[in-house]
C-alpha cells in the first residue's frame, strides 16, 4: 500500500483510540514527558500510514520503517532519514499502544513484538548470549517513566553502576560515601573490585530515595527494602526492573528469546557496552564491572589508581539528564 502525507489526518477513530490510551497510561502512573513523546509518534505513524490499528500488518510495518529509514527528515536536518535510536522510540510507542488495544480487548493481535525482533533487535552481548541492547535516549525514556522513587533510584543503580541483582539487594544504607559517590559492595566469589561508583545525577535520585526509606524506620540495613520493611530480595528486584521495562514495550513476558526481554541484566550490558563506545579504556571497564582476574603473575604489579579510575567513570558514564 502507498503511505499518505502527513496533510491527512488521523482517522477518528484511531484518534480516540490514541486518546483512551493516553489517558489510561496517566492511570498506570506512566510520566507525561514520555507519553507526550508517544502521542506525538502515534499520531505520526497513523498520519502517515492512512489506516487504522486492525489494518496494520506486516506490509505497513515495513514501508513504516523503510519511511523512518530513508525519507523522514532528521530533526538535526543531516538529510533524511531518522536515526536507529528514534527509530526504536518509534516502535516502542507502536508496541505499547498495540499492548493498550489488545487488553482492551480492541484487537486480539499485536503485529510489533516479531517485526521488531526481526527488524530491529538482533544485539549479541558480551557473552555471547542474545541480549536486549537499548539506547542511552531508551534508558533514559524508561528511567522518566518511573514514578516511585525506589524503583527509580534501583534502576538507575544498575544503570550508572552494572553491578549484579544479588550485589544490589546486599548493599546496605551504611555502604554508601556520599562525599566520595562510591558504594562498597560485600565481596563474592564473583567480583574481584568491590567499589563501584555513581555520578551526581544518580546522587539526587538514591538521596531522595534513602530520605523516604528512613522515614519508614526499617528494622534492616538495606537500602532497598519492600513493603514490609524488610530487604527486598532478587524476585522483587527482578518485578521491579521488567514491569516498567514492560510499561513502555522494552520487555516481552512471553518471549521465548532474550532479545526481547529487558531484565536486571540488561542494565549491565547498558553499562558496559556504552563505556566502551564512549571511549572507555578496557581494563577500566573489566575493573568497575568487577571481573574476576585471570591468574598472571604480572597481575601484582598491574594497579590501577582508584582516583583515576573515578575520574575515568565520571567522564564516560552516559548521561541521562533526568
Amino acid at each position: 500500500m502507498g503511505g499518505v502525507s502527513m496533510s491527512e489526518t488521523v482517522p477518528q477513530v484511531v484518534d480516540e483510540y490514541i486518546d483512551d490510551y493516553v489517558t489510561d497510561e496517566l492511570l498506570r502512573g506512566k510520566s507525561e514527558r514520555t507519553l507526550e513523546t508517544y502521542e506525538s509518534d502515534l499520531r505520526y505513524i497513523f498520519g502517515y500510514l492512512g489506516c487504522t490499528p486492525e489494518e496494520i500488518g506486516k506490509t505497513e510495518l515495513k514501508e513504516l520503517l523503510s519511511h523512518l529509514k530513508n525519507e523522514k527528515e532528521g530533526r538535526r536536518g543531516n538529510g533524511p532519514g531518522v536515526s536507529d535510536q528514534t527509530i526504536n522510540v518509534y516502535f516502542s510507542a507502536l508496541n505499547s499502544f498495540y499492548q493498550f488495544l489488545t487488553y482492551e480487548e480492541d484487537l486480539t493481535h499485536n503485529p510489533v513484538p516479531a517485526f521488531r525482533k526481526r527488524y530491529l533487535q538482533a544485539k549479541t552481548s558480551d557473552d555471547g548470549e542474545k541480549r536486549q541492547l537499548i539506547s542511552v535516549s531508551e534508558m533514559a525514556g524508561l528511567v522518566m517513566s518511573v514514578m516511585k522513587t525506589r524503583d527509580k533510584a534501583i534502576i538507575l543503580l544498575f544503570a550508572k553502576t552494572g553491578v549484579r541483582r544479588n550485589e544490589l539487594i546486599q548493599i546496605d544504607v551504611q555502604d554508601i560515601d556520599w562525599e566520595a559517590q562510591s558504594i562498597k559492595l560485600k565481596p563474592t566469589a564473583k567480583r574481584s573490585n568491590n567499589t563501584v561508583f555513581f555520578d551526581d545525577e544518580c546522587a539526587r535520585v538514591l538521596k531522595k530515595w534513602v530520605e523516604i526509606r528512613n522515614q519508614a524506620e526499617p528494622e534492616t540495613d538495606a537500602l532497598f527494602i519492600n513493603q514490609e520493611n524488610g530487604r527486598l530480595q532478587r524476585n522483587g528486584v527482578y518485578t521491579v526492573v521488567t514491569n516498567h521495562a514492560e510499561s513502555i514495550g522494552l520487555h516481552d513476558p512471553d518471549a521465548d528469546s532474550l532479545d526481547e526481554k529487558f531484565t536486571p541484566h540488561c542494565c549491565r550490558h547498558w553499562f558496559t557496552t556504552h563505556l566502551r563506545r564512549s571511549g572507555m579504556k578496557r581494563e577500566y571497564v573489566k575493573e568497575l564491572r568487577g571481573d574476576t582476574r585471570e591468574v598472571d603473575p604480572m597481575e601484582s604489579y598491574n594497579h590501577i589508581d582508584r582516583e583515576e579510575l573515578r575520574e575515568a567513570y565520571l567522564t564516560h558514564i552516559p548521561q541521562l539528564n533526568i
